[in-house]
């Protein structure tokens, strides 16, 4: 497996990343032993995002059950876009509120202190920059974010 040096730290990041999109049926176990493979063939990079649904939420309990996996690997998440509640459609949020819940949120769920990478899921023309600058800053100062794209 080939690294390259990722963010401030420079941690050595998995080139080959494994996505979560598609985790929402699988037992916190599954969940566990896809996450142990991925380590075993050298990846350590796992991303996920709020919109996937219940995939946060899936890694936190793999993360629960196995005790030291979230340790093992170099964790990302997204921010940004959200289903709309009445139809059948998602939207762009990346107000400083709604990127402050949405770390917490994925936090929480999680069952972490702190993701290694947060991305914009996707660029927004209407975004603020300056509320994303200081969302992103607060969340870094507060050591729930390490780096940010």
């Amino acid at each position: 497996m080939r690294y390259i040096s990722f963010g401030s730290q420079g941690t050595a990041v998995s080139e080959v990343v494994l996505g979560t999109m598609r985790i929402a049926n699988k037992t916190p176990q599954e969940v566990a032993e896809l996450v142990q493979t991925a380590l075993d063939c050298g990846i350590n990079a796992v991303d996920t995002a709020p919109i996937y649904g219940p995939s946060e939420g899936k890694l936190g309990e793999a993360f629960d059950l196995v005790p030291g996996l979230r340790d093992k690997v170099w964790l990302q998440t997204k921010l940004g876009i959200r289903p709309h509640p009445r139809v059948k459609a998602s939207y762009f949020d990346f107000s400083y509120e709604h990127s402050m819940e949405s770390v917490d949120h994925s936090l929480l769920v999680m069952k972490t202190d702190h993701v290694d990478s947060l991305l914009l899921h996707r660029p927004d023309a209407l975004m603020d920059p300056q509320e994303i600058a200081r969302a992103f800053q607060e969340l870094h100062d507060a050591g729930k974010v390490i780096d940010f794209g």
